[in-house]
């Protein structure tokens, strides 16, 4: 199993980008891991928060291929511990065959073609985090939830 963050538009602040950059290689050492960028939408001043969501689904859906995982990363999904996040990926390390797809929406959330295909929706917290902030929180739960599941010394009860 491959597991990969899909987001919209790159991320601008370094310093976010380092850690990310950091994690995402410390997570490659367990399991495959990326992040793939989709391109923003331009032109979104003129388009109705609807429009918005329904052009960002359209892209994360393309992207996507048939037998992947998606698991919409949204406010209103399952709230976990970190170790109840590394039984889950434990668990669906033997369930999904190719890609576990993990997605942070735009700044509006997810149009509802997403939320039709999705098959799993997490919070990381009741509280509201930028986008690219979202991102380096995701990755670095991952790296925990892998060391959590070798056993390692890096998460602490």
């Amino acid at each position: 199993m491959k597991i990969e963050l899909m987001v919209i538009g790159k991320t601008s602040a370094r310093y976010l980008q380092e850690g990310i950059d950091n994690y995402v290689k410390r997570t490659n050492y367990y399991m495959p891991f990326d992040i793939r960028y989709i391109p923003d939408i331009k032109s979104t001043k003129a388009m109705t928060e609807e429009k918005q969501k329904e052009k960002e689904g359209e892209l994360f859906l393309n992207a996507l291929t048939p037998g992947d995982v998606l698991v919409l990363l949204d406010e209103r999904g399952k709230e976990m511990t970190s170790r109840e996040f590394a039984s889950y990926i434990d668990r669906k390390s033997v369930t999904v065959s190719k890609r576990l797809v993990f997605v942070v929406g735009g700044p509006y959330g997810f149009s509802p073609a997403m939320y039709e295909r999705a098959d799993d929706k997490i919070s990381l917290s009741k509280m509201t985090f930028s986008h690219e902030m979202v991102r380096l929180f995701f990755v670095e739960q991952t790296y925990r939830a892998m060391t959590i599941l070798r056993g390692e010394p890096y998460h602490h009860d």
